[in-house]
């Protein structure tokens, strides 16, 4: 199964009654464990979890931290890419040059998450 069939299937188990706005995550560790996420959804929004966040939280538990490549899809399929949140917590554990596909249905885009969020807020930032 690929990676973007793994963020696909995540997508169904996704909780949004409101937004109906369902998205899977896709995260591959160093080693090619894959780990899934969905978006879990509140209704004062803000305690929605969202798919990428779920992938890295439940990968980080099981005591990883490298990570290959993220695969984020959408029930639309427009290309959705991870919110500035998510690629926040990307940046805690992936460089630069960590890919982040998305879905377009027929195709997938590739970004690097330094692309994504330039600057981010780090380790060494809080170390000055």
């Amino acid at each position: 199964m690929t990676l973007v069939e793994h963020a696909r299937e995540a997508l169904e188990s996704a909780y949004a009654p409101y937004s109906e706005y369902l998205v899977g995550a896709a995260l591959q560790t160093a080693d090619g464990t894959v780990y899934t996420g969905c978006n879990v959804e509140n209704a004062n929004y803000s305690n929605s979890l969202h798919a990428e966040e779920v992938a890295l939280g439940s990968a980080v538990r099981d005591g990883h931290r490298e990570f290959d490549r993220l695969v984020v899809t959408s029930s639309e399929r427009d290309g959705v890419t991870p919110c500035g949140m998510c690629r926040q917590s990307l940046a805690e554990f992936c460089s630069e040059d960590f890919p982040v596909v998305v879905d377009e249905g027929e195709e997938t885009t590739e970004y690097l998450l330094g692309d994504l969020l330039p600057n981010t807020i780090s380790r060494e930032m809080l170390d000055r």
